[in-house]
This record gives C-alpha cells, structure tokens and sequence, in this order.
C-alpha cells in the first residue's frame, strides 16, 4: 500500500485529501453548516488495510518483542495527537484527541450511583473506558458516515489490538498486562456484561458532554444536534438520568439564544449508518 493510501485509510490530523461534499446533518436554516471533510475509503484501501501498513510510514518503527514495555508506551502518544473525526466535518478542527475523550470517560466511571455501584466493578469500568479506543492508535477514529463497514471497522481494531497485546506486550512480564488488555477490550466489544454496558453507555454520554460544549464555546453558531441521536441508544436508566439532565440543559441555551436546537434528524442513510454501527436496540454497541 502507497503512504497516500494509508493516509486515506487511517485518519490523521490534517483534513483528507478528497472530502466527502454530502451534507451530513440536516441543520436549522440559521444555524452553521458543518464542512464536509471527511473523504470515503475506496475498496481497495478496506480490502487492504493491515496495522503494518500503518507502520510502515511512521519515522521510527516500534521494537517488536521487546520484553520492555517502551515501544508500546511510545505507540499510546498516537492517541494524544489523534483527534476525535466527527466534529472535523463541522470544522472544529483543534478539537479533543481520542485520550481526551477516554480520560473523561474513565473519571465518569467513577461516579455511578449507589444502585448501579453496587451491582459493578467500578475500577474494572475505568479500565475498561481506559482501554476501549486504544485500536484507534493505528485505525483512527472511523465514525459511521466515512463509509468503512462495521465488520471491516471490527477487523482494523481487533488485528490492531493483536499487535499492540501481543507483539508490543507480548514478552513483557510474562505477557500478562497485554492479555489483561486484550481481555478487557474484547469485553468491550462484546457489550455482554452489565460493566460493558455501562461504559458504553459512558461512551455516549461523553460524546453528549462535548456536543453541549462546543455548541456553547462556538456561541451557538454551530448546531451538532446530529449527535444527540445517541441518547436514543444510552440503555442503563442511572446513565439515562445523567443524558436527560444534559439534554434539558442544552434546550435552555439554545433558548437563551432565542432559537430552536435541531434534533437528531438524520437522512435515511444516515439512520443505516449509525444502526448498522450501534444496532437497533438501545444496547447496540
């Protein structure tokens, strides 16, 4: 693969070379529209993309099986530089890393009410939204509109965590943190215990968090309602609580600046999108 080819597959911080011109959101007509640019994958590059191909355009390449764990703890700077996609297509372009999104992430673990406290391992939670986006060192943060197939986007991070637990982690103290790591992550993935579920329903709520501040930093000249139709997948009624706060707040700025918020209204394509990424049911990963 070309080093173009893999700029393209893996997202970076500088805009893609052929952005996407569909309008992703339907705006209300006074509000800013976002700037389309995020460009599709072509077939060649989802057919195509292995983490090696990432790698092999990084200056200094990571030591394979070293039995310290410094070329993994280099390998974690890539989620510091990297930002978040979705809110580059409405131009916020210095906006938060993928770290920056996993550091709120793992604090709002810590913060469950007694009736759901109970019930989990809160430091397994923590570790687990610690851990979650760590693919994303490599793949980038795909969003359901850069057209890469859910199972596609699954293979890219599972063949990513493969390399980071066992490769870069592999002979380090046994082997015993990176298959902890890849343990966790594939709890993650499969959304099957109540602490899952929980840090998936933290994913949203975060993402919902940073919805509200740029739309209050930006003075409510940008309109990000396409996001909040994530609330409509938050499952844990404690977590619920949290998003219907968040949403009421969101209403009162917007009518402090004397207009209506848009809502999550999403063309039909759109819809297929984000389902075939969350699923159908409010538990859909």
């Amino acid at each position: 693969m070309t080093p173009s080819t893999v700029e393209d597959a893996v997202h970076t911080n500088t805009p893609p070379c052929e952005p996407n011109r569909e309008t992703t959101a339907s705006l209300h007509e006074n509000h800013a529209a976002p700037s389309p640019l995020v460009s599709k994958p072509n077939s060649a590059q989802t057919s195509h993309w292995t983490p090696e191909s990432v790698l092999s355009t990084l200056p200094v390449q990571p030591q394979k099986n070293s039995t310290s764990p410094i070329p993994f703890f280099h390998m974690l700077e890539r989620l510091k530089t990297t930002k978040r996609e979705g809110w580059r297509r409405f131009g916020i372009n210095h906006g938060e890393s993928i770290s920056d999104h996993m550091y709120r992430m793992s604090v709002l673990t810590m913060l469950a009410p007694p009736s759901l406290s109970s019930r989990i391992n809160i430091p397994h939670c923590t570790k687990m939204a610690l851990v979650h986006d760590m693919a994303e060192s490599l793949v980038g943060d795909i969003t359901p509109v850069d057209g890469v197939p859910k199972p596609e986007k699954n293979r890219r991070e599972a063949e990513t965590m493969d390399y980071l637990c066992n490769t870069l982690l592999g002979k380090v103290s046994g082997g015993l943190a990176g298959a902890d790591i890849r343990a966790i992550w594939q709890e993650y993935e499969d959304g099957e215990t109540l602490e899952s579920q929980y840090v998936h329903d933290i994913d949203k709520m975060e993402l919902l968090l940073q919805m509200v501040e740029y739309e209050r930093s930006h003075k409510g000249t940008i309109d990000l309602g396409e996001f909040s139709w994530v609330a409509k997948r938050i499952s844990l009624p404690e977590v619920k609580v949290w998003c219907d706060d968040l949403l009421a707040e969101r209403e009162s700025f917007w009518n402090e600046m004397g207009r209506k918020p848009s809502g999550s209204h999403l063309s039909a394509k759109q819809v297929e999108q984000h389902t075939e990424y969350y699923g159908n049911g409010s538990n859909g990963a």
